[in-house]
C-alpha cells in the first residue's frame, strides 16, 4: 500500500496580463547592484576583446595579412 499522492497545488489553466507599475528599491541598494554589473562588465569586455583580436587575426591570416 505504498501510493504517491500528488497534493501538490496547480496552476490555473488560463494565464492573466500581468504589468509592474513600480518597483520600490533603496538607492544604496541599486547603486550596489549598478557598481557589481560593472565590476562584472571588466571581465567580460577582456574575453570579448581577445575574441575579436583571434577572428581579426584569422580573417587577416587567410587574406595574406595586412602588407602591400
Amino acid at each position: 500500500m505504498n501510493e504517491i499522492v500528488d497534493s501538490s497545488p496547480r496552476a490555473p489553466a488560463t494565464s492573466k496580463q500581468v504589468t509592474v507599475v513600480d518597483i520600490d528599491i533603496p538607492f544604496g541598494r541599486l547603486v550596489s547592484i549598478l557598481v557589481k554589473v560593472a565590476i562584472a562588465a571588466v571581465p567580460a569586455a577582456i574575453i570579448v576583446a581577445i575574441f575579436w583580436f583571434f577572428l581579426a587575426a584569422i580573417i587577416a591570416g587567410m587574406f595574406g595579412g595586412f602588407h602591400r
